[in-house]
């Protein structure tokens, strides 16, 4: 079933979208449909606790390269930026660094994407006062998404490159923004997501060293503002001149076209630059002394 097809449904029975989901997923899966909305609700408390664990106790990454970003963001007052969003910025360098650093954290839709719809959903929370039933509801529907973009093309970075990870996070966050503040917004509903995987198409997976550090923790970052970029203009009335499926289709036929250096392999991108080259030998010396 298309993801146009549940907001349809939505808008025709006049029933919210996040329980059209969940029945959807009790077709898929059998289990009952209060199982999907209850899971969906304890990953949000999952990511409010993992944001204030790397509150709490903040780590640098195993090869020092990432771990403070988060702090340097919280300690700046944004010039351009809302409150909003900037904030939702933060929390997403914070999740993908507490990643970096062996951090619990939910993998939405994937461990390399983790920060973005985090970022989103905690932000709206923080500085809208959105309850967490209400973000838990869109993090259902925002699931769909992620569903649909699985089934059609990948999530996986070794797959389809980067867009297939961020461009995943941020295409689920931006319809949990709108779910989360005007869930009623049907034409928005179908166009946030489908704007967002556009923006981030033929983004490749090129980590330095192999590690989930750089790029990819700043690239949460972004997708976050990405995400609410969307939101918005879907909400203005901006539509995305090609549905969101057939957007997710392309994503899958790009993935299958990148090269192999430019999927997680470490051997194409920025990971093959002459810094990131000697970033690693630095840090795979050090490694050797301390052995």
């Amino acid at each position: 079933m298309k993801f146009e097809d549940l907001v349809k449904a939505a808008r025709d029975s006049k029933t919210p979208l996040h329980k059209v989901v969940s029945n959807w997923y009790m077709m898929n899966t059998g289990n009952d449909p209060r199982f999907a909305e209850d899971t969906a609700k304890e990953l949000v408390g999952e990511m409010m606790n993992s944001y204030r664990s790397r509150l709490e106790k903040p780590e640098k990454s195993l090869t020092g390269w990432v771990g403070d970003n988060d702090e340097k963001a919280r300690n700046h007052s944004p010039e351009f930026l809302s409150s909003l969003v900037y904030s939702g910025v933060g929390i997403a360098l914070s999740m993908s660094e507490h990643n970096a650093s062996m951090g619990k954290i939910v993998a939405c839709p994937t461990a390399g994407a983790c920060g973005v719809v985090p970022g989103a959903l905690l932000s709206l929370h923080i500085n809208r006062n959105i309850d967490l039933e209400t973000l838990g509801n869109a993090l259902l529907v925002s699931g769909a998404v992620g569903e649909r973009i699985r089934k059609r093309a990948s999530i996986s970075g070794a797959v389809s490159g980067c867009q297939a990870e961020i461009g995943t996070a941020t295409a689920m966050a931006s319809v949990a923004i709108v779910y989360a503040t005007h869930p009623e917004e049907y034409s928005a509903l179908e166009n946030a997501p489908a704007l967002a995987l556009k923006s981030l198409m033929g983004l490749v997976c090129d980590p330095v060293g192999g590690f989930v550090e750089i790029p990819c923790v700043k690239r949460n970052a972004f997708g976050v503002s990405i995400a609410f970029t969307a939101a918005e203009l879907a909400l203005a009335g901006i539509k995305s001149a090609i549905p969101f499926e057939e957007v997710a289709d392309s994503l899958g036929r790009v993935g299958r076209r990148l090269p192999e250096e430019l999927k997680e392999t470490a051997r194409g991108g920025i990971a093959i630059t002459p810094t990131a080259k000697k970033m690693v030998a630095d840090f795979l010396g050090g490694v050797d002394k301390k052995v």
